[in-house]
């Protein structure tokens, strides 16, 4: 064979593939297999095309007759042109809006190396303890900021946004009164609260039987009232000494949280020291931008006495196996939905990527610059209050961090400052009764304050007076009362002292990212949580000016870009979904199942049948299904399934007619949990109907569904889309997420509303803090359409159907596969049967999970939705090399444990009990084992020039549990501690969605 033959006979699969594929279409770039891979994976499989594969796969009877009516695909150049005007369209004025969200600089070493970083960005959740230690030292280090700065003891790694933070502290203090509910059932929300944060409580309470009184704390009463929560400092920028009203409040039994800002905290007294029950927040302004709402990770705190029901994520300090520090989720307070129907919290998305960026915000600035900066926006607001009073109008409040209330002098009318503000590319906030809020933040400048100054001067016919350094700095501030005064230390750990140069901080954030493996390493082959290639040109945009810099609250024609894209996404997931509304509003999944299932209650409540309370949910269904549910106020019957995985449809048409009077819906997963396009879901869907329910699809498994079938063709009414799953946004380490709600004609009126929009009379009320929850990221499946087009997002669930069934057929004979559909295929995952190695040598999940670390891999979704079991996902992005280097992977770790069934090697020392391996221990003169130091860190030939080498061996759980750390601690306290040989049983966390 000559060079030239060599050559031709190589690229001859790209070759074919240049003849049915544009090489310069997104479609190219996106899907995995070349056009020859495609044909021989179709060889193995047992099929001669994708469409004889699909027809096999996909039932008849729910198939679309004709192809999605979406526009054609763009070039990733022709986006970049069309995004590029879109961000055009919005005009980002000087907003000093403020109610949580602010104006902030993202220092350019932390936005290159962290938000535009697949390597942090295309990380998953944190399950795997092993393979995340740097995204877990990240959120650690958040914790122990939030925790600082708030003057509380525990922390979790972050919520959705500070209104649903505010509900999630609600709804832990009204489970933890147990007794007192039946007499205590009033929460209070002072007046002073942000209006969005109002909005969030009152939907959140309602299904639960809460009553929401807001009003003035100082006048007040407080009979039948569990819990009240403040503002600190207040909507209008007051800082009010709370301690007195703490201590009555405690008092009487009832509970604290406090909503405060990071940033104020520097300065003001922090809420742990007079007694906070719970403090909560956004931290936003710490380095992440706007973007029209989110996404932004909320700050969460609370009093040890809360840390058993702390809803959402606890990162803890454990040990290894080798008794070295090691990081991992603390087990006891992992997401709630994990007790389905007993859960007090449907919680599943964090917002990891941007809790990790305003830590990294709070490392590089260090304790010295976040107070200089602190201090700075508020000389500049002191300054401005006293220019302003000055000139005639009244600053409301004597105390005051960043926001001034300004009352109007006669004959100076309110709509004269709005249009000088406009024309001076100026938002202020403009409350009822003739008032003007503004507040500063770290971007503004003498420059800005000599403009606002110009707009209140000129408008109250006055001259304009100076504005310099000197007369900025020769006012004094206003923060004087000194019980407000911190007088406490806080962000004292070394890594917030010793990263402030940009070759120190790049160092640090490189150092964290090489202990995790992302996508940028290998596939992750999570089942139900599809773990797609995030495309650079889809996330381009995020960081462009015209969408990273608008406030959410700002007037919409200034959006205009913005609302563009939302109207358009909405269009393309309805076309998609076959319903005839969309809410971009719910910013997680599991917020998306919340607002669904709150639409179909009010859908029920106009009809005169509010008693409708009972969810019909699958035995199989992920347990956000039930959490949501409880969440909502549904009352949960479990629908059995059969052996084969599906649901009984004589069990649910039993229970669906015993509870035909009070059926209000049924939840679904389609394709099931299990993998399979089940051939009864139009007889399910119609049994719900006949008995007067809605159906509620779970849209966790959409990827299988896109273009082949839809919701709405199924039967179903509702269905929430995992925009980070289907749509490619990134997981960013645990988050961000969004999970927009599609709903058939008759639910459109009762879709998610907001305070600053006019809504439908019939709407809910917000589910999520802004309008269109984390409308940055909405960006990227707004991209990922648009450039797939119709024919794109099509052959994406072909081919994740395809890559499914290929590593079906190689691991058939090696193992089992758990379910099938009616010709033996499976849909877009699969999973694994490990029982059997349980049971014969002792070999467990948790063992296989950890072993494939040592290949290079992390791990399928371990457990869910079956114990002792792997489910596998490839998606569509994972080229055939990558797979067969997975199946290859996988059947040597077949081989190895046959070697423990066949005695070859030890039931106890042996590779994967002893999985992962470190470096550390393969150079160890103490190498004591019945295998090779090569078998431990090479079994596959190509490792040596692919090694991912884990940066500490397996996690000890239990022992972490026991002795629960959640803050930066000083190494010696955990080294002191720390035991080899600990007897407690490992505890594997089972992944979630």
């Amino acid at each position: 064979m000559n060079l030239t033959t060599y050559f031709f006979i190589d690229l001859q699969p790209y070759i074919l593939q240049i003849n049915t594929m544009k090489t310069d279409s997104f479609e190219y770039r996106h899907l995995g297999p070349r056009t020859q891979d495609v044909n021989d994976m179709l060889t193995k499989v047992g099929y001669t095309s994708l469409d004889e594969l699909i027809n096999a796969t996909v039932p008849a009877s729910i198939r679309l007759s004709k192809p999605l009516k979406l526009p054609e695909a763009m070039t990733e150049h022709e986006y970049m042109t069309h995004i590029s005007e879109l961000a055009d369209k919005n005009k980002v004025f000087r907003t000093y809006i403020g109610l949580g969200y602010y104006n902030c600089i993202t220092p350019a070493v932390i936005r290159r190396n962290v938000l535009e970083n697949p390597g942090w960005y295309t990380a998953y959740t944190p399950y795997q303890a092993e393979i995340s230690q740097g995204r877990l030292e990240a959120l650690l280090n958040f914790q122990t900021m939030v925790c600082d700065l708030t003057g509380m003891p525990i922390a979790n790694a972050s919520l959705l946004d500070e209104a649903t933070a505010a509900a999630e502290a609600m709804i832990m203090f009204y489970h933890s009164r147990h007794k007192d509910k039946e007499t205590s059932h009033t929460f209070f929300v002072s007046e002073d609260c942000f209006p969005q944060t109002i909005d969030v409580l009152r939907t959140r309470s309602a299904p639960l039987g809460i009553t929401i009184t807001v009003g003035n704390t100082e006048t007040a009463q407080w009979d039948n009232v569990f819990g009240v929560l403040l503002q600190y400092p207040s909507a209008n920028g007051k800082a009010t000494d709370y301690n007195a009203l703490t201590k009555t409040l405690h008092e009487k039994n009832i509970f604290v949280a406090v909503a405060s800002d990071l940033l104020a905290l520097t300065l003001l007294t922090p809420p742990g020291e007079w007694g906070a029950d719970a403090v909560l927040g956004n931290s936003q302004r710490f380095g992440v931008p706007m973007g029209f709402g989110g996404p932004h990770a909320a700050f969460f705190a609370v009093q040890d006495t809360f840390k058993r029901v702390l809803p959402g994520r606890i990162i803890g300090v454990s040990v290894d196996a080798e008794g070295n520090r090691v990081l991992r989720m603390a087990l006891q307070t992992r997401e709630q939905h994990i007790r389905r129907e007993k859960a007090t919290s449907n919680i599943c998305t964090a917002q990891a990527l941007l809790a990790v960026m305003a830590s990294m915000y709070a490392i590089y600035h260090g304790p010295h610059g976040i107070k200089n900066i602190a201090r700075k926006v508020h000389q500049y607001a002191s300054f401005l209050a006293h220019t302003l009073n000055n000139l005639g109008y009244s600053i409301s409040n004597r105390d005051f961090f960043d926001t001034i209330e300004v009352s109007l002098p006669a004959g100076v009318d309110l709509e004269t400052i709005r249009a000088a503000a406009l024309k001076s590319g100026m938002n202020f906030n403009y409350t009822s009764g003739q008032k003007i809020t503004i507040s500063l933040d770290e971007t503004t400048s003498q420059n800005d304050l000599e403009e606002i100054v110009s707009v209140f001067a000129k408008s109250a016919g006055k001259d304009v007076p100076e504005v310099s350094h000197g007369t900025i700095y020769g006012v004094e501030n206003f923060l004087k009362q000194d019980s407000l005064l911190r007088k406490s230390p806080y962000l004292q750990h070394p890594v917030f002292n010793k990263h402030h140069s940009e070759t120190e901080m790049m160092r640090y954030i490189k150092q964290l990212e090489n202990k995790d493996i992302s996508l940028t390493h290998s596939m992750i082959s999570l089942g139900s949580c599809t773990m797609k290639l995030n495309a650079a040109s889809e996330l381009y945009p995020i960081t462009m000016p015209g969408f990273a810099d608008m406030h959410p609250f700002a007037p919409l024609e200034q959006a205009k870009g913005y609302t563009k894209m939302c109207e358009t996404l909405a269009k393309y997931l309805c076309e998609i979904t076959g319903f005839k509304g969309v809410s971009l509003q719910p910013n997680s999944g599991a917020q998306g199942e919340y607002a669904g299932l709150l639409v179909i209650r009010a859908y029920h409540i106009s009809r005169n049948e509010g008693h409708r309370n009972i969810a019909l949910i699958p035995a199989s269904a992920h347990g956000t299904n039930p959490a949501s549910a409880a969440m909502a106020g549904m009352q949960i019957v479990v629908v059995k399934c059969t052996e084969n995985g599906n649901i009984d449809v004589a069990d649910l048409k039993e229970k669906a007619t015993l509870h035909k009077d009070n059926l209000s819906c049924f939840m679904v997963t389609y394709p099931s949990t299990y993998g399979v396009f089940e051939e009864t879901i139009s007889e399910i869907t119609k049994i719900i109907h006949k008995n007067g329910g809605q159906v509620y699809m779970d849209g966790a498994n959409m990827n299988a569904q896109v273009g082949l079938t839809n919701p709405a063709r199924i039967g179903a009414d509702v269905c929430h889309l995992n925009l980070h799953k289907t749509f490619a946004i990134p997981h960013g380490g645990g988050g961000p997420g969004m999970g927009p709600i599609g709903v058939a004609k008759h639910l459109v009126p009762f879709l998610p509303g907001h305070n600053v929009l006019q809504n439908d009379p019939m709407a809910i009320h917000a589910v999520s803090a802004a309008p269109w929850g984390s409308a940055l990221i909405l960006l990227i499946s707004y991209g990922y359409i648009r450039m797939l087009g119709q024919n794109g997002c099509t052959d994406s669930t072909k081919y994740a159907i395809l890559n499914a069934n290929y590593i079906r057929t190689c691991l058939k004979d090696h193992y089992k596969i758990l379910y099938t559909g009616t010709h033996g295929n499976v849909a877009h995952e699969l999973i694994l049967d490990c029982n059997e190695f349980k049971r014969n040598v002792g070999i467990e999940v948790t063992d296989i999970a950890k072993r494939l670390m040592d290949y290079g891999f992390h791990a399928p979704t371990v457990a869910f939705p079956v114990h002792d079991t792997l489910m596998v996902e490839p998606t569509e992005s994972e080229p055939k090399e990558e797979l067969d280097r997975f199946i290859e992977a996988m059947i040597s770790i077949r081989n190895e444990i046959n070697e423990i069934a066949e005695g070859k090697a030890d039931k106890i020392d042996n590779v994967l009990k002893n999985s992962p391996h470190t470096a550390k221990s393969l150079i160890s003169d103490n190498w004591n084992h019945t295998y090779s130091r090569e078998k431990a860190a090479y079994p596959l030939h190509w490792l040596r020039e692919h090694k991912f080498w884990v940066p500490v061996a397996r996690a000890d759980n239990a022992y972490g549990d026991r002795n629960l750390i959640c803050t930066c601690p000083p190494i010696e306290e955990y080294e002191q501690h720390a035991t080899v040989n600990e007897t407690q049983p490992h505890h594997e966390v089972t992944h979630t969605v």
